[in-house]
This record gives C-alpha cells, structure tokens and sequence, in this order.
C-alpha cells in the first residue's frame, strides 16, 4: 500500500498538477532564473558530461539497452522478469512520448544550444527513460546483496541525467520532474500489477546446508 501511495499515486497527482499549467501555457516563475543559473554556473567538465549523456540517453541507445535486458532475461530462463522490464520500461516510453504529443510544449530558448532538439519538450523523455531504467534496476536487486549500490549508482545516474538536460538548455526543470515522477511510477505500476510472479526468481538461493 504504501508503494502504492507513494511510488505510483503521489508521482502521478504531482504530474497532473504541472501538466495542467503545462497545458493551459502558464508560466512557472522560477524556472528562467533557474536555467540562467545553471547555465552560467556550469563548467567545461559537467558540459562535456551532459553531450555523452544526451547521446547515451537517446532512442537508440537506450532502445538497445531495453532490448538486451528483456531478451537476456528471457534467455536466463526469467521470463517474469523479462515481461515487467518489457511492461514497466515500454510503458514508460508510450507514456511520455504520448505527453509530449499531448501537450506540445515548445523547448526553452534562453541560449544557443549545443544540442539540436526539436521535438516537444514536456515531459523530458532522457530523465524519464532514466528513471524508468534505474527503478527498474533497484527492484531487480533490492532482495539481493547489489540492493544499495544499486540505488545509490543509479539514483546518481538518473539525477544527473535530469540535470544534464537543464545544462543543455534543452529542458525546463518542470519537464525534468515529471520525467523522474513518470519513471518511477510506471516501473512501479507494471511490478503491482506482475504481483507475486517475479518475487521467487528475485530472491537469492538461501543454502540450507550446515
């Protein structure tokens, strides 16, 4: 219940209200200063990192990647896993491209990117493919020993994606939340609804031996 609560519903509410203003083309006040400060405050280093992660993070790449962990679980005789990495990362990708065509939000145009991006901008589909990805991942693991590193490496992979979308000025921070919130509550939603079908073949074999 409280998964449900906090990790699908709550996410889910917090979208809704930004997409409502998203939609009725309301402003957020604190958004232009924010990516003025970030990109006048952002180095050579955090640059170079959020070009590799515009790449890394693109349809095709991460197409591939989606792809491989499905098939390899199917093949690592995993099929319940295989089907909510199928169920929980290809609805998060449906969900946001779909925002995107819904609500039509124009990118930001405070600086000359560096990046060409031309399609809508709500929500960010980088940050929420990340999110997905990286949720999807800690669950794999949480019953295993990688539980922590696993959340710590990918919470840190998923939060600087988000802000390497900002960096580039190809995102407003308010399509970056709802990336992250998209994300995680679709992977969430697809694990409530695989139930109990995953949770033996992600538990680690316990030796009863003496």
């Amino acid at each position: 219940m409280l998964r449900v609560l906090l990790g699908i519903l709550l996410p889910l509410v917090l979208v809704g209200v930004i997409a409502e203003d998203v939609l009725e083309k309301q402003r957020f006040a604190f958004e232009t200063p924010l990516l003025t400060w970030i990109h006048d405050h952002t180095g050579p280093t955090l640059t170079s990192v959020s070009l590799f992660l515009h790449t890394f993070g693109g349809p095709v790449p991460m197409g591939a990647v989606f792809m491989l962990i499905v098939l390899g679980l199917w093949f690592m005789q995993r099929r319940p896993q295989a089907l909510f990495a199928l169920l929980g990362l290809g609805s998060a990708v449906g969900i946001a491209f779909g925002m995107k065509v819904l609500f039509h939000r124009p990118r930001p145009e405070l600086w000359t990117r560096m990046v060409n991006e031309t399609g809508p901008s709500f929500p960010s589909g980088h940050t929420t493919v990340a999110a997905a990805l990286v949720t999807f991942l800690v669950l794999l693991a949480w019953r295993t020993p990688w539980r922590w590193p696993t959340l710590i490496v990918g919470a840190a992979y998923a939060a600087l994606m988000g802000y390497s979308r900002m960096v580039l000025g190809v995102h407003f921070p308010t399509d970056v939340l709802a990336g992250w919130l998209t994300g995680v509550a679709c992977v969430l939603g697809a694990y409530s609804v695989m139930g109990r079908r995953m949770q033996p073949a992600m538990v680690p074999a316990i030796n009863t031996q003496d």
